[in-house]
């Protein structure tokens, strides 16, 4: 391979100006900054190019080979991961595994985005993977590097990752003179143990670096569920570190290379989602066997459950790779949109579960394919060949009977890949050679009669072969003595020929078998035994090995004809490829029709509009679900929407239109907030819920909707725990919204409910306060936000003034109700407290009422309002799910107490009535006392002395 540098694209120019910007003397690009590290004596000496007497030529190959951007890529079991290191920014970019399809074309994408100068790759990686990197290689002038697969090895890739300074190193400030100074003092290490010791006290304990930097990786990527881009690491990181040690002389290792970040590889193409969002919005779901013993599983409820109405494998999992890496295309969703309406319209019902229908005759072909490059094509392949033959032409025939198919770009690829002529000669060609009823009896693929007339006739010897057999064993017979064999028979055997069957006689068993005159013992059975003769052996030359011979004249038969249908492998897959996107469309429109999805509207705004939107799992487990809308837009976006038009909308909810990018959910508890959230992120970029090379757009589930692109999706819903983390809940939670924070954009949607509680609740409303405000601070690069949260005291003027709060705050509408019906009150919109709950323990009994049951005092609307509610009711739902009575008035009392800060009663709870009456004595001295004015009323000692008896009720002389 030659190694050619290629010029810096746009891409690097940018990334090599944005470190210009930031530290411009220590980027590696910078000539002038580059030194080499020479160890003289165990001290460590920088010595730059210039004092070595290096000239120009020299240099610039150092920088030639430091500026070089490695990848290292691996494919396994059908998935992807990579990453790569980029000297420019001093940045390494990662790509977590993720599907990959038949053709590689997230592997092209990733190379074309990428350009990197140098590939690595494993040597246990997919054969064609391998070519596709060759490929790239041999048009881009880089090098191709194939490395053992045990550089590849996840568990090394962890270690690599973990040894990085950005993660082992925490900063101590404070500590860098005491070291100085020790180092200064001490003298050298006089055994092993001074030594360790040390090196504990100069670099930390290497234990606690690494668990150091595992809880800190978390915060730059998950890669608990990527072993390939672990392994990727590890081989980028081995590479660089080869690299640098021959280039620069520099003996750190990996722990001393220059890396500032860690960061996700963004798709140009794609919507970027991580694991954690797609189980937090239940986009995929997997449910076990029943039995432990069993490794199967199922797809439960899930988006990918309700919309999977697939009819084929390759429509299965090119949606489930739709559903991986969602488009960030707009003419293409849109066009995909126009598809799913024309197969949903009136007209085109029928037709549509036709065209679905014949889909179901499409099987593997690019499966099948391959059994035929190889040879190994069963007779069920076969099969598959003809079906595909028959649907595609019977497909062909349904499209002009679709009306308004016009302009349906599914439609015109479809018509365009679908050569009916090739196809049905196929299809024609194929069913008329194989003979599928003999080659099912005889398990292979046998060939029909008066295709070849040296077949037929060998076929006609077989078929009289039992004549033949029967008169050559009555001329036979004679000769045989009788007690020598009861009986005689001549039978075949392919690659056996023709044998002399007699009975096996017991004797033979201890003396062996006695030959006849011209006869030869071939071998024996517990039965009989086979000897060859004269006539056996002209026999075998005159008709010969029949069977063989036929099933070798078919073989070449039948070979002729793979060759035949390969001539047009492109085509069919080409048409596979098409029928599996349309099986994914029709299988959208399905489930658009049975759950009353409709058409969003695409725009380029950074906006989501939705007017009665709907969880499409939620409604689905329960009697009656609520519709709710949403309004977001990201970053500073003034006059987005007209006022005007804000005050005339319909979303009456959640206008006036405040063009805010953060929503804030409250309300009571079980009010339910804690679907609001995922709501919104699942029905709002639901329709781009598609991705690779190939786009889909399905409808949503609302009535009307606006949306823009969305490029990223994080989510703090769910806490993924396992006892193998080395992660608390609480760490897991902040991981992940360090993730979100990281890597966002103005056009990133970001979900958090209930950041903060799990920890203490003033430091997680802090944590809670503080990214609200960081989102805030963002200004035209805030991303879009919707929170739902309990920490109602950060909500005012000194902390987070609600009515200055560039925020949205909705709330979840509840009614308030007696036990007799009786309307007490409602969350309002504008309204904080619509109705005071009574915290003392008669509550109940003032206004009238019996115990609160299940359904009684508070009912949920599972509505949206607008307006800040900072009422939890949590007492209030406690004693309708069951707490007893006497706990919850207890909780209320308590409550009470704290927020008029009179905690204090409750240390007089266990005093008895002489004690409570001496305090009460206590208390009238304290304010007997601090009512006396000293300043006025102090005239001499003996005043001085009659007052305090005043004050303590005595007399003067006590």
């Amino acid at each position: 391979m030659t190694n050619i540098t290629k010029p810096l694209s746009s891409n690097r120019k940018r990334n090599a100006e944005e470190l210009n910007d930031t530290s411009p003397s220590s980027g590696p690009g910078d000539s002038e900054s580059v030194r080499k590290r020479v160890r003289w004596d165990g001290e460590d000496q920088e010595v730059s190019d210039n004092e070595n007497g290096d000239d120009d030529e020299t240099e610039s190959q150092d920088d030639e080979c430091t500026e070089k951007i490695c990848l290292a890529m691996s494919c396994q079991f059908g998935r992807v991961g990579c990453a790569y290191y980029d000297p420019q920014v001093c940045k390494m970019y990662i790509f977590e595994d993720s599907q990959e399809n038949a053709h590689y074309d997230l592997t092209s994408m990733l190379l074309d985005q990428v350009e990197p100068d140098v590939v690595l790759t494993s040597s246990k990686a997919e054969d064609m993977f391998i070519d596709v990197l060759r490929a790239h290689v041999d048009s881009s002038g880089s090098v191709f590097q194939l490395r053992p697969h045990k550089d590849f090895l996840p568990n090394k890739g962890r270690d690599r990752i973990l040894s990085l300074r950005l993660l082992s190193e925490l900063v101590n400030y404070g500590a860098e003179e005491n070291t100085t100074s020790d180092r200064s003092s001490d003298s050298e290490p006089r055994n092993a143990y001074d030594f360790m010791r040390r090196r504990k006290e100069g670099k930390g304990d290497p234990t606690g670096q690494r668990w150091n930097a595992s809880v800190r990786l978390a915060n730059y990527a998950s890669l608990e569920c990527a072993p390939l881009c672990l392994g990727s690491i590890g081989a980028l990181l081995d590479h660089i570190a080869r690299m640098r040690a021959v280039a620069d002389l520099d003996d750190e290792g990996i722990g001393g290379l220059e890396i500032r970040a860690i960061e996700y590889l963004p798709l140009k193409q794609v919507m970027q989602i991580n694991a954690d969002a797609l189980q937090s919005l239940q986009i995929f779901e997997t449910e076990n066997h029943a039995s432990v013993n069993s490794d199967n599983t199922k797809e439960g409820l899930s988006l990918f459950g309700i919309l999977n109405n697939t009819k084929t494998s390759l429509g299965r999992l090119l949606m489930r790779e739709w559903l991986l890496r969602p488009s960030l295309s707009i003419p293409v969703i849109t066009a995909r949109h126009d598809a799913v309406a024309c197969f949903m319209h009136p007209d085109n019902l029928t037709l549509a579960t036709t065209m679905h229908n014949h889909l179901q005759g499409i099987k593997n072909i690019p499966k099948t394919m391959k059994a035929l490059k190889v040879g190994k094509a069963k007779l069920s392949d076969w099969q598959s060949v003809v079906k595909f033959a028959f649907h595609s032409v019977m497909l062909n025939n349904s499209l002009p009977e679709l009306s308004r198919s016009g302009d349906i770009d599914i439609l015109r690829k479809l018509s365009h890949v679908l050569e009916v002529a090739s196809f049905k000669d196929i299809g024609t060609a194929v069913n008329e050679m194989i003979d599928w009823d003999e080659s099912a009896l005889w398990g292979r693929v046998c060939v029909r009669p008066h295709i070849d007339e040296a077949l037929d006739a060998q076929k006609h010897v077989y078929a009289g072969l039992d004549s033949i057999l029967s008169t050559v064993a009555h001329r036979i017979s004679p000769t045989v003595p009788s007690d020598y064999a009861r009986s005689v028979n001549v039978v075949y055997f392919p690659q056996l020929g023709f044998l002399v069957s007699v009975p096996m006689r017991d004797e033979w068993n201890e003396h062996g078998v006695v030959e006849l005159e011209g006869w030869t013992f071939q071998f024996s059975s517990e039965e009989n035994a086979y000897f060859k003769n004269k006539e056996m052996r002209d026999l075998d030359k005159h008709i010969g090995d029949v069977q063989p011979a036929i099933a070798d004249r078919e073989i070449e038969i039948v070979y002729d004809l793979q060759m035949k249908v390969l001539e047009y492998e492109k085509a069919i897959s080409a048409a596979c490829d098409v029928c599996a996107e349309l099986d994914c469309l029709l299988s959208f429109a399905d489930a658009s029709r049975a759950y009353n999805f409709n058409r969003p509207e695409m725009s380029e705004d950074n906006v989501i509009d939705i007017k009665g939107g709907r969880h499409p799992l939620q409604e689905l487990v329960v009697d009656t679900f609520v519709p709710n809308d949403a309004y977001l837009v990201g970053g500073d976006f003034d006059g987005l929407i007209d006022p005007q038009e804000g005050e005339d909308s319909e979303n009456e909810s959640i206008s006036p239109r405040d063009n805010h990018s953060i929503l804030v959910c409250t309300g009571a508890n079980a009010c339910g907030k804690a679907k609001c959230v995922p709501q919104a992120g699942v029905c709002g970029p639901m329709e781009r819920l598609n991705g690779g090379d190939k786009h889909i757009g399905c409808f949503v589930p609302a009535e009307r909707a606006t949306l823009g692109i969305v490029d990223k999706i994080f989510t703090r819903i769910q806490t993924r725990e396992s006892v193998s983390k080395v992660q608390s809940a609480f760490m897991i939670d902040l991981n992940q919204v360090s993730l979100a924070l990281r890597n966002c954009t103005s056009r990133s949607l970001i979900l958090l409910d209930e950041f903060g509680k799990g920890t203490l609740a003033t430091d997680g409303a802090g944590l809670f306060c503080g990214i609200l405000q960081h989102f805030v601070g963002r200004g035209n690069d805030c991303p879009k936000v919707i929170a739902a949260t309990h920490f109602h005291d950060i909500f005012r003027q000194d902390i987070l003034d609600p009515d200055s709060l560039p925020v949205t705050f909705v709330h979840m509408q509840v009614l308030f109700t007696t036990s007799k019906g009786e309307l007490l009150g409602a969350s309002d919109t504008g309204t904080l407290s619509a109705f005071e709950e009574d915290t003392t323990a008669d509550h109940t009994e003032a206004e009238g009422g019996s115990m609160i049951r299940p359904g009684e005092g508070i009912t949920y609307l599972y509505r949206v309002e607008k307006g800040l509610w900072l009422n939890s009711h949590a007492a209030m739902c406690a004693e309708i799910f069951g707490l007893p009575r006497s706990v919850v008035q207890r909780a209320r009392y308590v409550s009470f107490l704290l927020s008029t800060r009179e905690l204090g009663q409750l240390l007089d709870e266990d005093m008895n009535e002489g004690e409570r009456t001496e305090l009460a004595q206590a208390e009238e001295v304290c304010k007997r006392f601090l009512a006396w004015d000293l300043q006025t009323e102090m005239e001499g000692e003996e005043d001085v002395n009659e007052k305090l008896a005043a004050v303590l009720g005595r007399a003067p002389d006590e």
